[in-house]
């Protein structure tokens, strides 16, 4: 039989082992809500855009004024965006995307068109409309020079109904 003093050393024993395993357990249901409540924060949070130096949502340079030919547009894919000199010696950044529902419109150099391939609206070398139904020209973004650099801001894009002058942007003279 055994005597009194093993049974309360054993018990202590499965006492603290227990209290241990009780402390084991809180600490990690503690840790699983910490990161549930992190995960749910993360979540409902609003995220801050992240421009890439050079990618969609900053500015891009897009090379010298001289490297783009009159009456020429040109792609940038990283941009999203076509760069159109036009026949003035004026700069126009369109959007790639039609008017009407979305689609990405290529330019067609022998037709000089931009030509949407899911309803067939079509448009100038300014963006402006030339075959319905796209309800408006293709949206621009701001262009400028610097240094004799053309640079385009893809950061904001700028809604328009109809191609106007001013929206063209012409490199200083020396």
């Amino acid at each position: 039989m055994p005597n009194n003093t093993e049974e309360t050393g054993m018990e202590r024993r499965t006492s603290r082992r227990r209290s241990f395993l009780n402390w084991l357990w809180l600490g990690l249901g503690l840790v699983a809500l910490a990161e549930i409540v992190w995960l749910v924060v993360s979540f409902l949070r609003p995220r801050k855009p992240r421009a890439k130096a050079g990618g969609f949502g900053s500015v891009i340079e897009t090379g010298t004024v001289d490297s783009f030919a009159t009456g020429t547009v040109t792609a940038f894919p990283r941009g999203k965006f076509y760069l159109s000199r036009l026949e003035n010696g004026g700069f126009l950044a369109l959007s790639r995307t039609c008017t009407h529902l979305g689609c990405t419109v290529p330019w067609f150099e022998k037709e000089k068109k931009f030509t949407c391939p899911c309803h067939a609206s079509a448009f100038d070398i300014t963006g402006d409309v030339i075959n319905a139904p796209a309800p408006r020209a293709l949206d621009v973004y701001r262009v400028f020079v610097e240094n004799n650099v053309v640079k385009v801001d893809t950061s904001i894009r700028i809604r328009r109904t109809e191609f106007r002058k001013a929206q063209v942007t012409f490199p200083r003279k020396p």
